[in-house]
């Protein structure tokens, strides 16, 4: 019979695949799930979030305000002064232009007045040239220009007292000096004084565009705070029929606190900021297009006399005498700059002064005729009488201008002034103030769930 076969050794089973080791992560949230299935659990998780999304709301409105009052304090500290000191060096720039003009026109017994004026224009135009370098940046289209004007400053100077000198001696060549000097201020000085304000407008523009954007992520916040404030004490009502935790009404009360504070306070400062621009800047800018305009008007005419017809232009076939031509445009700018200053004036003392150079300009446009008669006709002494004059001249039209003007910006000045600090100073002390708050709403709503914790134990 055949031999039987023994059986072999039973096989072994296969060890069981290790099993993947998990992350501090995912211990993390099984552990804060698992505790999420008891009560306690879910206070824990409820004051960790009611004091997470406080203390994120508290954060994002130091933020934000704290971004804002810095604007608003450049908007008072720096860019509006720039913006003022540029204007100036412009005027400064312009005026000195008209009195040397003036001077050359007296000849040989030029006014003290006229040269000490000029005198006075030429070195607040240098001040301010050194201030406007002193807070250009590096690099900058503003250090450029100042840069610029600094190099034909000197060159300028240069030609009004080579006029000067030929004036006194009574060589004809003077009156050509004036007229390259005048030339390189209309055509390269004044321009690039004008680049400069222009650049400091856009950086006065810039920090009003920073100061007075509502903050809508911090007031979302405050929002969802206080809803998951009132959602929470809800939940505790429905579970303990306790009207009121002490912890999260202290919270809560905390909380709209701060909220209102940001509301209020940020719509108190965007109202004082946009009254100093509406009523400041924008009155400044149109005064200050005013007061250029006038001492453009007065230059142009004191060098139609200077140049006696040397100069002319052709306009649509015609043709006309430079200077005449220039000073009916600019004396166009002027009332219309006059009529839109008129309108922007909100108070007595802001009209007054405009009123006035409305009136003056009107006089001086009647004696500026009755002069371009007395030279078109070659009756050059009389026009000269009626342009320089000591009575009834259009020199005395120009000064009464000239003041009322500087009586409507300083007036201005001071309305902006009060406005914007005023606009400052309600965002002052709101980033601290509601960064405070809200520590406290959040400590607040910590010691009420604590509280309700405590009843577990």
């Amino acid at each position: 019979m055949p031999a039987r076969s023994r059986p072999g050794p039973a096989p072994t089973a296969a060890p069981p695949p290790p099993t993947a080791r998990r992350t501090a992560f995912a211990e993390g949230v099984e552990r804060v799930r698992a505790a999420a299935t008891t009560e306690p659990g879910r206070l824990r998780i409820i004051g960790a979030v009611l004091a997470l999304v406080i203390l994120a709301f508290g954060a994002v409105t130091a933020w934000q305000t704290s971004a804002r009052a810095a604007a608003a304090d450049d908007v008072l500290r720096r860019s509006q002064p720039l913006s003022f000191g540029a204007a100036g060096i412009y005027r400064s720039l312009a005026d000195a232009n008209t009195a040397a003009s003036s001077g050359f026109l007296a000849g040989g017994q030029e006014n003290p007045e006229s040269r000490n004026q000029y005198e006075k224009d030429i070195r607040e135009a240098a001040a301010g040239l050194v201030t406007a370098a002193a807070d250009a940046e590096p690099g900058s289209a503003a250090e450029t220009t100042v840069t610029r004007l600094n190099r034909l400053l000197p060159e300028y100077k240069g030609l009004v007292e080579r006029a000067r000198t030929y004036n006194r001696q009574g060589y004809p060549v003077g009156g050509a000096y004036l007229r390259y000097a005048n030339e390189k201020m209309q055509k390269q000085m004044l321009p690039a004084a004008e680049a400069l304000y222009t650049t400091e407008n856009r950086r006065l523009d810039a920090d009003y565009g920073d100061a007075t954007p509502y903050p809508w992520a911090a007031i979302a916040l405050g929002v969802l705070a206080l809803a998951a404030l009132g959602r929470a004490q809800h939940r505790l009502y429905r579970r303990t029929n306790r009207v009121l935790n002490r912890g999260l009404v202290a919270a809560t009360a905390a909380t709209t606190a701060a909220l209102l504070w940001l509301v209020v306070g940020h719509a108190v400062a965007r109202s004082g900021l946009d009254g100093s621009y509406e009523h400041g800047i924008r009155s400044l800018n149109v005064l200050h297009d005013a007061r250029i305009a006038a001492l453009k008007a007065r230059g142009n005419e004191n060098l139609s006399l200077v140049a006696r017809g040397a100069e002319t232009v052709t306009v649509a076939g015609q043709t006309y005498d430079a200077y005449y031509y220039d000073f009916d445009k600019d004396m166009a700018v002027l009332g219309k700059a006059l009529t839109e200053a008129a309108r922007l004036a909100d108070d007595p003392e802001g009209t007054a002064p405009v009123r006035a150079a409305q009136g003056d300009t009107a006089v001086w446009q009647r004696r500026h005729a009755a002069a371009r008669t007395e030279d078109e006709n070659g009756n050059y002494q009389q026009a000269l009488d009626k342009v320089i004059g000591a009575k009834d001249a259009t020199a005395a039209c120009f000064d009464g201008v000239d003041r009322s003007l500087e009586r409507a910006i300083a007036h201005e000045r001071a309305e902006f002034g009060r406005a914007a600090d005023d606009g400052r100073d309600a965002l002052a002390w709101l980033p601290g103030g509601a960064a405070a708050l809200t520590v406290l709403g959040a400590a607040g709503a910590v010691a009420g769930i604590g509280r309700r914790l405590s009843e577990y134990r």
